[in-house]
């Protein structure tokens, strides 16, 4: 069976990331459709060894399209996701829009599959933030053996969760810092360039963000709504590639040597953890990477049954991109969607 995929936003960061995923992992698609904004009508994006013309999201008929990954913001997907859902096609969103609605499964595949079954009820699958993605995919293997009570995170977040936009600033300000240029800013609230800005995601009136309380409110759905999970998001001059500090109360005694065997053979965790120069893994070394990877794991002797360590992924990938196409794969591995459109053998147009 091979199924007929639509990528909105491929013209983004995000959505050049799914089609490059999509290939790589060779999913059974009979034909993948680019679309985004008509002012990107005819925009040329790679799709393994051949090229897409992208088409405009606003003309394009999903009626005989088996899945629809979204990746062009919230208010895009807010109009368009319950429309193409109710042509029949299974739209898996990247943007906030959907996560905190009860009638949409807000998915991570190592954490929660089986919730992927409630997408029928309005064929709309939310992708988490990318923040909170790496994080659960860390803590599940941990919560299932010794039960988190309490989780304080402080984030390393890179500029590439902020778009091209953010991306650009970065480099911008950095080019004009050395060449002693005017320093300009514009996507961000401060310099990025050389500092670190503890602010993402508009203001709540408790004090935190709103990137902070995506990260408590989607743990808690995914994971447990008993863990306790307060966060400090924080965006530092790094291109790709977000990092965590994580500390963990855990309700049962857990080692950290216990920990290690346990994320070593967990899905999606790679652990590097050699307490020497070097021994851990930065963003750098992440950045093009499917795994998330936990180092500097170690016991909390100021808690009883606390664990401290060290979270790292790339944002676009698993925060991302690859985890929106796991979220097909696990509709294709479990036989909730059937082709439409008659496709049997994998086609590139």
């Amino acid at each position: 069976m091979s199924f007929k995929v639509a990528v909105v936003g491929a013209t983004g960061n995000v959505g050049r990331e799914m089609l490059n995923i999509l290939d790589e992992r060779g999913f059974p698609a009979s034909e993948v459709v680019a679309l985004a904004s008509r002012r990107s009508q005819g925009t040329e994006v790679s799709f393994g060894d051949r090229t897409l013309k992208v088409k405009a999201l606003d003309t394009y008929d999903f009626s005989d399209t088996d899945i629809c990954v979204m990746s062009a913001g919230g208010n895009v997907s807010k109009e368009w996701s319950p429309k193409i859902g109710k042509q029949g096609c299974v739209v898996i969103d990247n943007s906030s829009a959907f996560r905190y609605d009860p009638d949409v499964p807000l998915i991570v595949p190592e954490v929660n599959p089986d919730a992927v079954e409630l997408f029928s009820r309005k064929n709309i699958i939310a992708n988490p933030n990318c923040s909170t993605a790496q994080l659960v995919v860390a803590l599940k293997p941990l919560h299932d053996v010794a039960t988190i009570k309490r989780v304080v995170v402080a984030t390393y977040q890179s500029v590439s969760g902020a778009g091209k936009e953010g991306m650009d600033e970065l480099f911008t300000q950095t080019r004009a810092v050395f060449v002693a240029d005017q320093v300009d800013v514009k996507k961000f609230t401060k310099r990025i360039a050389f500092n670190v800005i503890p602010h993402i995601d508009v203001f709540l009136d408790d004090g935190f963000t709103k990137e902070e309380w995506k990260m408590v409110a989607e743990t808690k759905k995914m994971l447990d709504p008993k863990i306790k999970l307060t966060a400090t998001c924080v965006r530092v001059p790094v291109f790709i590639g977000h990092s965590e500090a994580v500390n963990i109360e855990f309700e049962k005694p857990i080692t950290a040597d216990e920990a290690r065997e346990i994320l070593r053979e967990a899905p999606g965790c790679q652990v590097l953890d050699k307490r020497e120069n070097g021994g851990y893994i930065t963003p750098l070394e992440s950045a093009g990477e499917d795994a998330t990877f936990i180092s500097r794991i170690r016991e909390d002797s100021t808690v009883d049954n606390g664990l401290s360590m060290w979270v790292v992924s790339d944002n676009l990938r698993k925060g991302a991109a690859l985890n929106a196409v796991q979220i097909a794969e696990l509709l294709v591995e479990r036989g909730l969607i059937q082709p439409r459109s008659g496709g049997a053998a994998r086609e590139r147009n």
